[in-house]
């Protein structure tokens, strides 16, 4: 699974050459044998986001926050567009919509339909920002350009404040593929878990959708084939799938053709709501950043997608350094199983992270995330943190408000220097940067730094300056009603440069 918005096409065009073909070359004994070139880094040229829709409630505001850190180029565009809902496309006719479109180009009028874009950024460094209270509003389809592509970050956030699932939902708009993995949903009746699948391509995407729990793979049929068409979003309830409600879900999200944007939302009737979104790709081990503090349960749910078992060691490193929590010093989870684990008082009033290490020479790739309460009684909510991906270089986190933002750095073996920038906010002010060096197998939670006369939303930039492994999650936090809202994103690495590999003209290769 890709896990960033890397594209190589840009790469490719501008690699190519007019007279002839750009080819990939070693050096050999014509050289003198030396060693290859290093490949050159370039900033990616174009990005792709999927914002999921955020769902039908009459009591719910959602914000969306766009932003891309500063950068050498700042020529360039960034926007999200509606896609089309399951009813826009349910009684369209194919022959009749190109007639509609070859008409409208005939006429020279498109632009009077085309929608307005939301939140459009007008410059690196300054988020953009837009709000909804629209009942059913779409998922967004973006994309960034030119400067505005490398680094490129969205956030969508939707505080619903009654009903089921109300509570802070958050999503980190992601990338199209053409696979996922999820922990920790479910079927139960008192949950209302639902895959929102987004399509951002002119041909439409098929894609088949797999359950698996404490027994083992769903058996249905009724996930296969699913049709998302092209520039539209689908929403399938999970506990369709299903005749048995089964409260720990993996779900894999395949496409057999097209690619899609995926998450999860979950609603539960006392817990809130949140997104699940998709766990880093599965491997031997896993690190999941920023267990809150007060914490009043956290649940583990691992599941093993290969054909062997999977045995792991578990270890806390909160900010004093990592510790193996009493109770829960191993998991033993079984081959093409879901395996859960309640946690409580796990993290005793300190930030941590959760690692999972392979033990006794388990090679097994896990999927693995944790929801984690706050809360008591009826004044509960649930979040959602899946296994990360580490930061190679950078990553970013749109969507803060003050003194609501917090960062969680994870460092599971060497120390890290991490560089932390708050951007100027969406409605004015000016960034301010920090430096901060996480110790070795331990947590630090970082506050934003502070601002001069911030306003509206900002972003917080992660930079991995020097070390070892760098794992990252933000926290965003409100008060309703006595219930303390909240939302957890992991941030993995933006995938903002790529390799390109060293090459030369072979006009050779025209007449071979």
């Amino acid at each position: 699974m890709k896990t960033g918005p890397v594209s190589l096409i840009a790469a490719a065009a501008a690699l190519a050459v007019t007279a002839g073909v750009a080819t990939l070359t070693v050096p050999g004994e014509d050289d003198g044998g030396g060693a290859a070139p290093a490949a050159e880094r370039i900033a990616v040229e174009r990005s792709t986001l999927l914002c999921p829709q955020p769902g039908d409630t009459e009591v719910g505001e959602t914000t969306y926050t766009s932003f891309v850190p500063p950068g050498e180029d700042d020529e360039g565009s960034a926007e999200l567009l509606p896609a089309a809902t399951e009813s826009d496309t349910a009684d369209e006719d194919p022959e009749e919509e190109d007639q509609k479109d070859d008409g409208k180009k005939d006429e020279g009028d498109g632009q009077d339909d085309a929608p307005d874009p939301v939140a459009p950024l007008k410059r690196p460094g300054t988020p953009a920002a837009a709000t909804t209270e629209e009942a059913g509003a779409p998922a967004l389809v973006g994309t960034a350009e030119g400067g505005f592509a490398p680094g490129w970050s969205v956030q969508q956030t939707t505080l619903v404040t009654a009903g089921d699932g109300r509570g802070l939902a958050g999503a980190r708009c992601t990338a199209p593929d053409s696979e996922f993995w999820f922990a920790g949903a479910s079927t139960i009746d008192e949950r209302r878990d639902y895959v929102q699948l987004t399509n951002p391509d002119d041909e439409a995407a098929v894609v088949d959708l797999e359950l698996f729990d404490k027994d083992g793979q769903v058996e249905s049929e009724a996930g296969n084939g699913i049709q998302v068409p092209a520039r539209a979003s689908v929403s399938v309830l999970l506990s369709t799938l299903t005749e048995e409600p089964s409260i720990n879900v993996a779900v894999h999200v395949a496409a057999r053709s097209g690619r899609v944007g995926a998450a999860v939302h979950a609603a539960d009737e006392q817990l809130g709501g949140d997104w699940l979104q998709p766990v880093s790709e599965p491997a031997p081990g896993a690190v999941l950043p920023g267990i809150p503090g007060d914490a009043t349960s956290v649940r583990l749910v691992v599941y093993v997608p290969g054909e062997d078992d999977a045995d792991l060691a578990v270890k806390l490193a909160g900010p004093n350094g990592s510790i193996t929590p009493a109770g829960f010093e191993s998991v033993h989870a079984k081959s093409g199983m879901t395996t859960a684990i309640d946690m409580q008082k796990l993290t005793q009033g300190e930030v941590g992270s959760l690692i999972l290490e392979p033990e006794d020479g388990s090679t097994a790739p896990v999927v693995a995330a944790l929801r984690v309460t706050r809360g008591k009684n009826t004044e509960q909510e649930m979040a959602f943190i899946p296994s990360a991906a580490p930061v190679e270089e950078r990553t970013t986190a749109s969507g803060n408000w003050p003194k609501a933002a917090s960062l969680s750095l994870a460092a599971p073996d060497k120390a890290v220097e991490v560089k932390v920038t708050a951007s100027a906010g969406s409605e004015g002010g000016e960034p301010a940067e920090e430096t901060y060096t996480v110790k070795p197998r331990t947590t630090l939670t970082v506050e934003p730094p502070k601002t001069s006369g911030t306003e509206g939303t900002f972003a917080l930039t992660v930079e991995r300056v020097s070390g070892g492994r760098l794992y990252a999650a933000r926290t965003l936090e409100t008060k309703e009603d006595g219930i303390p809202m909240f939302t957890i994103q992991t941030l993995p690495d933006d995938k903002g440069m790529v390799e390109v590999p060293d090459a030369e003209q072979d006009l050779g290769v025209l007449t071979d």
